[in-house]
């Protein structure tokens, strides 16, 4: 398989049976623990029946455990390490800075390694190109758009963000062939952003989702930016994937500046050169 295995696993997660997303969180909490397990060993851990491991394995293309395993080790000497330690009550400052930026670390990483070198330059394409980009995001993505906003408008384009479900309802509503939608989600569950990504689509607007793989948001999208995190959002608001999220912004923004050339480098030195009476010497 070319997939990245524990992204691939990740993403397939919200659609796996309870037993074998119980496998499934074992061996990305964990991947070096199981990749030296036995298929008992994984099953008594994970507290699910042998075969429930074997059926995980064959979902993600393998034909059982001892094939899944030499891949999962493979990827543990080969790539960055799948850091994603929980915090405990017990830890103490150092081990709590730690933890963060470990896991903020090998995030990013992560999806560099695993971004669609295509999918990145075909965004790049699109937004260079769109008479209008809008950036949507509901709550803590809301925020993303708001850089996105910030980074692009920069270069002379017509850019809003909004994050305002009935205000991306309007105006996904009136965009068109000519413009483009980037759209993003840690989830890419959100049933408001999903409803208004759906009218810009129907409308011929090409949709950038920068989400989870195998979410209803990715089947959305015209392009995809992949950004599986491995978070817990039920006790804590989103952080890695807020940093992967922006990340990506940074580097489709980056992008589209090459792309214009000298006339970025020209509108980005006029707007540093309006700041500067704004700050103190």
């Amino acid at each position: 398989m070319n997939t990245p295995i524990l992204p691939e696993l990740r993403g397939r997660l919200p659609h796996l049976s309870r037993a074998a997303a119980r496998v499934a969180r074992l061996i990305l909490a964990r991947p070096g623990d199981t990749a030296r397990m036995s298929i008992g060993d994984v099953a008594q851990t994970a507290e699910v029946s042998e075969p429930t491991v074997i059926r995980l394995c064959r979902t993600l293309g393998y034909a059982g455990w001892p094939a899944f395993k030499v891949q999962l080790a493979a990827s543990q000497i080969n790539g960055v390490p799948y850091v994603h330690s929980a915090l405990a009550p017990g830890d103490g400052i150092p081990a709590l800075t730690g933890k963060v930026f470990d896991n903020a670390v090998s995030a990013l990483l992560r999806i560099r390694d695993s971004l669609d070198p295509g999918q990145v330059e075909s965004a790049i394409k699109q937004l260079t190109a769109a008479r209008r980009i809008e950036f949507y995001g509901i709550g803590n993505s809301g925020i993303v758009a708001t850089d996105a906003q910030h980074k692009f408008f920069r270069f002379d384009l017509a850019v809003v963000a909004y994050a305002d479900s009935h205000t991306q309802s309007m105006a996904a509503s009136l965009l068109g062939p000519r413009d483009a939608l980037v759209a993003i989600s840690h989830s890419g569950r959100s049933r408001e952003l999903l409803d208004a990504v759906a009218l810009a689509r129907a409308n011929g607007c090409p949709i950038i989702a920068i989400t989870a793989s195998g979410s209803p948001l990715a089947d959305l999208a015209t392009i995809l930016l992949r950004a599986d995190t491995q978070e817990d959002t039920e006790l804590y608001s989103p952080m890695i994937s807020r940093l992967v999220h922006l990340a990506i912004i940074d580097v489709l923004a980056l992008g589209v500046a090459l792309n214009r050339g000298d006339q970025a480098s020209h509108l980005l030195a006029k707007t540093k050169q309006s700041l500067k009476n704004k700050r103190q010497s």
